[in-house]
């Protein structure tokens, strides 16, 4: 765990706050249409109308989507709450209304950023809820539960989750004299295997490449995790963790031996294309996750291909990291608990498996391994690699200084794999940075 005591009087202090607010909101807050949420509205029938704010961070069909699979059908089985779904672009917006005092009654929230609102009093504790109406913990993954969590308490539930794993193009393996069925399990198999598949055309350029590892999902925290890293251990962010030194080492031995400046044409003329560059064909290995497969349909490859878990150094499991959306309460909510009932169908058990089983969702890993296995996706073998994955996968540290960590990370790999840095000294570097922060964020409220 991150060295919290500090956060520990912080939040005693936002919990006296939040005990006065919902005491306020007691009171009888207005709520929209002139009906009044009295604090204990349920949806029973023969009670008042209460109108939800439910802010999201999608729009378009998922909007419409979302509404007709999930939200009607909530409305219909809680007839005295409406939801006013409202499509509010990135965080911004929310972050304003919560310190006017004017915020959404619910909120879809990136998982990642739980840790940091919750330790800066912009989320309500759900501890309580959760504890009153039996909420499990275990029908979650570990990972998304935990990354909802923050000391001790819980400030958001899952909705949605991925994980990652490596596509292989068994077109381009055969060409390069490989067995297609036999995708790399290690890392010397990666590099091997990859070498055989750089192929240049005119002008020096590549036409197709074997891997490049940074491209779409390959990141420090991808590697630095196969590699056996940490980034958080004993209380303290550990970005310069020696295995996660190794991994920024091994990536940069990418740029130096195939050309930073060769690969970065190549991944810019991918990107020109408007597809993923793995469904172009001319790419062999690629780190990416399992929604990429929700393109099949309109991708329809005509190059044979597969997928199988990252692989990781010789000896060491296979590993993936996930990550996904909450909702959550941001602090001030005037109609918790009809806030708290639209949750918890929502993320629960019944509104997980609505959205699920949409007709395009086929390819979705929903937070709740019960609902996946009702919808029988392990019988989707390409599916079935992130599933079995799922239950071990890693999340990224639940702390106040998540973003700058993650901001931090993506820096100093574009500088070490543009030959501007050396790998430990950079990754030093982030462990300051991120130091001063969190001592700087955990300074007393005055």
């Amino acid at each position: 765990m991150i060295n919290r005591k500090p956060f520990i009087l912080f939040s005693t202090t936002l919990l006296t706050a939040a005990v006065a607010l919902s005491g306020c909101g007691s009171g009888g807050n207005s709520a929209e249409g002139g009906t009044s949420d009295s604090g204990g509205s349920s949806g029973k029938s023969g009670e008042q109308t209460t109108t939800v704010d439910f802010w999201v961070n999608w729009g378009g069909d998922f909007k419409n989507d979302y509404q007709k699979y999930v939200i009607d059908e909530f409305e219909k089985t809680h007839p005295n709450i409406k939801v006013k779904m409202t499509y509010v672009e990135g965080t911004d917006k929310l972050l304003t209304s919560i310190a006017g005092g004017n915020p959404p009654d619910v909120a879809q929230l990136d998982r990642f950023m739980v840790g940091s609102w919750a330790a800066k009093g912009s989320l309500e504790d759900l501890s309580p809820l959760i504890d009153r109406d039996g909420i499990n913990k275990d029908d979650y993954y570990p990972g998304v539960w935990a990354e909802a969590t923050y000391n001790n308490k819980v400030y958001a539930l899952p909705w949605g989750t991925d994980a990652r794993a490596l596509y292989y193009n068994k077109t381009l393996m055969q060409k390069a004299g490989l067995d297609p069925n036999k995708p790399p399990k290690t890392m010397d198999e990666l590099d091997a295997m990859s070498a055989k598949m750089f192929k240049k055309a005119g002008g020096g350029k590549y036409d197709e490449i074997g891997f490049i590892p940074w491209m779409n999902q390959g990141f420090i925290y991808t590697y630095g995790w196969a590699f056996g890293g940490k980034f958080e251990e004993n209380g303290q962010l550990t970005p310069n963790n020696p295995e996660n030194v190794k991994a920024l080492e091994w990536m940069v031995s990418y740029a130096k031996k195939y050309n930073i400046a060769t690969l970065s044409s190549f991944s810019n003329a991918m990107g020109q294309t408007g597809i993923n560059p793995f469904w172009t064909g001319k790419v062999g290995f690629i780190v990416d996750g399992n929604w990429i497969l929700n393109d099949l349909a309109k991708m329809k490859p005509n190059f044979e291909w597969g997928v199988t878990p990252i692989p990781s150094p010789a000896g060491l499991p296979s590993t993936t990291w996930s990550g996904g959306f909450s909702y959550a309460i941001p602090k001030g909510a005037k109609h918790k608990e009809a806030a708290w009932e639209l949750m918890k169908f929502i993320a629960g058990h019944d509104g997980t498996l609505l959205w699920a089983k949409r007709p395009d969702g086929t390819n979705d890993i929903t937070a709740m391994p019960k609902v996946n296995e009702e919808l029988k996706m392990d019988q989707n073998p390409n599916l079935k690699v992130f599933l079995d994955l799922m239950p071990t996968a890693k999340f990224r540290p639940v702390t106040p200084v998540g973003q700058k960590l993650w901001d931090e990370l993506a820096r100093v790999q574009d500088l070490a794999i543009n030959g501007k840095g050396q790998p430990q000294a950079l990754l030093d570097e982030v462990k300051k940075n991120v130091d001063n922060e969190l001592a700087k964020v955990s300074q007393p409220q005055s």
